[in-house]
């Protein structure tokens, strides 16, 4: 059964709970760095199970995702009340062809975006902070709300790679 919206953003800010969202979001790029380091194409091609994504995938996903939240947050800081559309993800993955793409490059793109993104955050006047956007699926979104999404949305892949990656180690050691 598909999670709800409201499920969704539960799941999504308990990966932050506590947290400071400014602070998750600056040290994806560098977990993701140290994640796969030492991974060949290959391994970060290999999908854990045939409807899950590859590392691959979800580094795509991410630089892509940072491309919407740019576009997102700019849209609300910009125009407060403005109505936000969601995206589909798995078709952006077929469409766009996650799968295919160089993990190196996603990552940069992801890393030049969320540096860009980053920055604007710090420039913005504190009430903008309490702009919102009115998502389609998920309801009233504040800037503020917005970047905790962003940083338990980082959470959420970061935990899927490590949990890739223990399982490539897991395949390599029976190898041998």
């Amino acid at each position: 059964m598909q999670e709800t919206a409201e499920q969704y953003i539960q799941r999504i800010l308990g990966h932050v709970e506590g947290q400071d969202a400014i602070k998750v979001q600056r040290a994806t790029v560098g977990k993701l760095k140290r994640l796969i380091h030492g991974l060949t194409a290959k391994q970060m091609k290999w999908r854990p199970e045939p409807a899950k994504w590859s590392i691959a995938e979800i580094v795509a996903h991410l630089a892509d995702t940072e491309i919407a939240a740019s576009w997102r947050m700019r849209s609300v800081i910009g125009e407060n009340g403005v109505t936000t559309q969601p995206f589909d993800q798995d078709a952006w993955a077929s469409v766009f062809q996650y799968q295919k793409r160089d993990v190196r490059r996603s990552l940069e793109v992801f890393r030049v975006l969320r540096e860009n993104n980053l920055a604007l955050l710090k420039e913005i006047p504190r009430e903008a902070w309490d702009h919102y956007g009115m998502h389609l699926e998920r309801g009233k979104e504040t800037v503020a709300h917005l970047v905790r999404m962003f940083a338990g949305h980082d959470t959420n892949h970061v935990l899927q790679i490590e949990r890739i990656v223990k399982q490539l180690k897991t395949k390599t050691k029976k190898r041998k």
